[in-house]
């Protein structure tokens, strides 16, 4: 199951750095996971500063 980027996202973009299947994109007003893309390995997790980023 994707992980998915909650309104706490400050969009610094570590998550899309760390992301190694590049899953994440810039979204209008936050990142985005594409979860058709996601491999639910939990590095962009790890990589957020703030918490945003939570299994689905």
């Amino acid at each position: 199951m994707a992980r998915v980027i909650n309104d706490s996202c400050i969009s610094c973009g570590s998550c899309a750095a760390q992301c190694p299947v590049e899953a994440i994109t810039q979204g209008d007003t936050q990142y985005e996971i594409n979860a058709d893309l996601c491999i639910d390995c939990g590095a962009c997790e790890g990589g957020c500063p703030v918490g945003a980023i939570t299994e689905a």
